[in-house]
């Protein structure tokens, strides 16, 4: 799969197997045609191309996990010694590209479907990532603001909502992070700070989410409280059960997260 440049292709080759042990591909029999067509190992391996020990080393494998000779010396005479194709090495090459055939068509049709798989293919890329790091938002790079130490970073998340995060300007550089690339935000639940009535009070922290609260779980000394921010982003806090209490929190109840830039990891896809 080739995504160099935003384009996405399939390729795929075609190989054998028999009794669980690898048999070969594409270039074996290769190998076998061109025994065929020249009548000399020597030459086959030339053509591949491989040394001629590899040659014989591949042709003996096949014959042993053939079961039967697929390759076969003719006896020096007149014209010298040679090498061919037993019927059963001709049949295996002329069904191996029968075979070929019927695997290029496939792989092409789903060449032909790959620029509707292409932002699958980076979802699930993106959903096999493990992070202990309870909230995970994905979304586009809008600004750099550099500066002499830290750089501040917009990211463009799902539901039209934006993330600051501060990092030092060497993490900016590793991670190619410039307008219009795509990046992760990572914040951990304990430090999102939860907010029902702001009372006219101005806070430092750089971001604030609003949503109404979708579920509470409560343990046995704090609550795990999970906003619904519209768009089909969410965010976890973990909060005191008396805190919870505190708040008056319930489900469809609105809400605010907040937590500070300084908080917010930033990495981007591999």
């Amino acid at each position: 799969m080739d995504e160099e440049g935003g384009n996405f292709a399939l390729q795929g080759t075609l190989s054998m197997t028999v009794g669980g042990e690898p048999f070969g591909g594409h270039g074996r029999i290769e190998l076998l045609a061109k025994i065929a067509e020249t009548g000399s190992i020597s030459q086959a391996a030339r053509a591949v191309p491989m040394s001629y020990k590899a040659a014989w080393d591949a042709v003996d494998a096949m014959n042993n996990l053939a079961g039967e000779p697929l390759v076969e010396r003719l006896a020096g005479g007149k014209g010298g010694g040679g090498t061919r194709l037993t019927a059963r090495g001709a049949r295996l090459v002329r069904h191996f590209q029968a075979l070929e055939q019927v695997h290029r068509r496939f792989v092409a049709q789903l060449d032909g479907m790959s620029a509707a798989m292409a932002d699958d293919f980076n979802l699930l890329n993106r959903l096999h990532m493990k992070t202990s790091a309870r909230n995970q938002f994905f979304g586009t790079v809008a600004s750099v603001k550099a500066g002499a130490v830290n750089d501040e970073i917009a990211l463009d998340i799902a539901g039209g909502d934006q993330l600051v995060a501060i990092v030092t300007h060497d993490s900016t550089e590793s991670l190619g992070l410039a307008p219009g690339v795509q990046a992760f935000a990572l914040v951990k639940a304990s430090s999102v700070i939860l907010l029902t009535d702001a009372g006219g009070a101005r806070f430092s922290a750089r971001n604030r989410l609003e949503g109404t609260v979708a579920r509470l779980l409560p343990g046995a000394v704090n609550t795990e409280v999970v906003l619904d921010l519209g768009g089909g982003g969410s965010i976890a806090a973990i909060i005191t059960n008396a805190s919870a209490e505190a708040l008056a929190l319930r489900a469809g109840a609105p809400a605010t997260a907040m937590f500070k830039a300084s908080s917010v990891i930033v990495g981007v896809p591999g």
